[in-house]
């Protein structure tokens, strides 16, 4: 049987790995609702009220099974990482709170306008609450990130009697890489809401049904996307060096190069077989010279590798280069489709040309995937350390008997099948079903407490009638 500081960390690892997948979700269709509802109320066209009502429905899905899932993360914390707990509660448990109070309240209270007022109240009050889960979605991100960012450029914080204590809340928050992977993380899931609506839509083009609504969903989804892509690699590209600065073994497994300094011009590797033990790869092919050009923006530039970190403080490489090419080459996909869409709009064959659509439809998942990969690489290149440069993974762990740490994995790994499989129904009838045809739906207007008069009176005739 595993030890159990390796099955704390594969359950924790399942579970936000499963957790991670309806937040991306919820966030970045969370913008997308806000802008359909807006352009719905500017231009009076149903068909934007046609493509809020059919997305809500699955924003709704993907923002529970998150919620759910989100706070098992807590209880997790005490369970399997309670020395981590311990050490570093006093910083991790305020910016969990903070995210509670400042953004999880604000959904909650919001969501329901949001889910069952559009009938009953009126659409600037209806469209104030969508913005308002929105805004909501990127403050819960924001002290997450927070929290996250922390744990891999730590600052602000001081050892006092075994136990880490705030000395700066401001540096604490404001970590070396919390803008930078903010940005890095919403970006994302702006990306991930792109190609899903755009992805949706070339599915109906292709099966010639709903075409109001493809075109309508491909044309925004890729228009966002055409923007979004170029950001996300420019502030990829920042975030890199600033991990390289303050994370430098993280990076060096993610280019997959052992030796201190590799040879010059240095490859871009896309495949290695890493033999960790001897500090070398058995196998390894890419591409020569773009390696240098990419990392060092130079054409001699040469790569750190990973023998300049002691062989105790190195992560596992193999887990961090596929992580970061699974998110870099889908990266690179997005980026040849979105310029693709550019030139097929002006062309005006964007809504016809076959084998684009086909491959959109194929990159519906693939904001996620690609989250997924650069959180592998992100999380395992932190690596031994769960605070970097702070605390060791393997002195955070609680003293739990692996067995009960794999009886309870086994049972994560069969409730969250379950979910997930549920789910998958629920969004692929969605999808097949399509939306609702587009209608003139009658909304009120005025306040809320005049939406909700008939309902008052006849509350109080009930009563009166007792």
């Amino acid at each position: 049987m595993p030890d159990a500081a390796l099955l704390a960390r594969l359950q924790f690892a399942f579970t936000v790995s499963f957790h991670i997948i309806f937040p991306t979700i919820s966030i970045g269709l969370a913008l997308f609702l806000a802008v359909f509802e807006g352009l719905w109320l500017k231009t009076k066209d149903a068909v934007y009220l046609q493509i809020y009502k059919f997305w809500l429905h699955i924003f709704a899905m993907a923002f529970g099974v998150g919620v759910v899932t989100g706070i098992v993360l807590s209880f997790e914390f005490g369970l399997g990482f309670a020395k981590f707990s311990k050490m570093a509660g006093p910083i991790i448990g305020p910016l969990i709170g903070l995210e509670v109070l400042t953004s999880f309240f604000l959904e909650a209270g919001f969501l329901g306008i949001m889910l069952f007022g559009l009938n009953r109240v009126g659409p600037r009050l209806h469209f104030f609450a969508t913005c308002m889960v929105a805004l909501g979605t990127v403050l819960s991100s924001s002290w997450i990130m927070a929290a996250n960012s922390w744990m891999q450029t730590p600052d602000g914080v001081a050892w006092v009697n075994g136990q880490l204590v705030v000395t700066d809340w401001w540096r604490v928050i404001m970590n070396p890489s919390w803008l930078t992977r903010l940005i890095h993380m919403l970006f994302s899931a702006y990306l991930t809401g792109s190609f899903l609506i755009a992805g949706v839509g070339a599915w109906h083009l292709l099966k010639n049904k709903h075409l109001a609504f493809a075109r309508r969903t491909v044309s925004l989804g890729l228009a966002f996307a055409a923007v979004l892509i170029a950001g996300e690699m420019f502030i990829g590209d920042i975030l890199y060096g600033t991990m390289a600065k303050y994370q430098p073994a993280k990076m060096q497994a993610a280019e997959g190069i052992w030796d201190k300094q590799s040879a010059s011009p240095a490859p871009y590797l896309l495949m290695i077989i890493p033999d960790q033990k001897n500090q070398r790869n058995a196998f390894e092919a890419g591409v020569p010279g773009l390696g240098s050009i990419w990392l060092t923006h130079s054409l001699n530039g040469r790569v750190e590798g990973l023998q300049n970190t002691p062989v105790p403080d190195q992560p596992l490489m193999g887990w961090v280069f596929y992580g970061f090419r699974m998110m870099f080459l889908i990266a690179f996909a997005m980026f040849g489709l979105a310029a693709a869409s550019l030139w097929l709009r002006w062309r005006g064959k964007l809504f016809s040309t076959r084998w684009f659509l086909v491959a959109l439809v194929w990159m519906t998942p693939s904001g996620i995937l690609a989250t997924l990969g650069g959180w592998y690489g992100s999380e395992v290149g932190r690596q031994p350390y769960v605070i970097y440069g702070l605390l060791r993974t393997a002195d955070a762990i609680s003293p739990v008997p692996a067995g009960s740490l794999l009886t309870s994995l086994m049972a994560f790994i069969i409730i969250y099948s379950i979910i997930f499989a549920a789910f998958l129904v629920f969004v692929m009838r969605a999808i097949r079903r399509g939306p609702h045809e587009p209608v003139d739906v009658p909304v009120p207007s005025g306040s809320l407490k005049r939406a909700l008069r008939s309902q008052i009176k006849t509350s109080v005739l009930e009563k009166k009638q007792i």
